[in-house]
């Protein structure tokens, strides 16, 4: 797999919620740490994104925005 991308991390998906159109994926990237993707039902399907399963979070972005009270 060769990506652009630089962040590219591992983990393992945790939970799956497949909707009509989209589906919810939560991986888990460290002890404790989550992130979570939207992709697209057929895309869920097709890459097999099941729990328990060694998966990869890419992020790509442009602009990250910071926020404070």
């Amino acid at each position: 797999m060769k990506l652009s991308t630089r962040n590219l991390l591992s983990g393992t998906i945790k939970k799956v919620e497949i909707g009509n159109v989209n589906a919810e994926i939560t991986l888990e990237i460290a002890p404790g740490i989550e992130i979570v993707s939207v992709v697209t039902k057929s895309s869920a399907k097709r890459l097999e994104l099941t729990e328990g399963k060694t998966a990869y979070g890419l992020i790509k972005s442009t602009d990250v925005a910071i926020a404070v009270d």
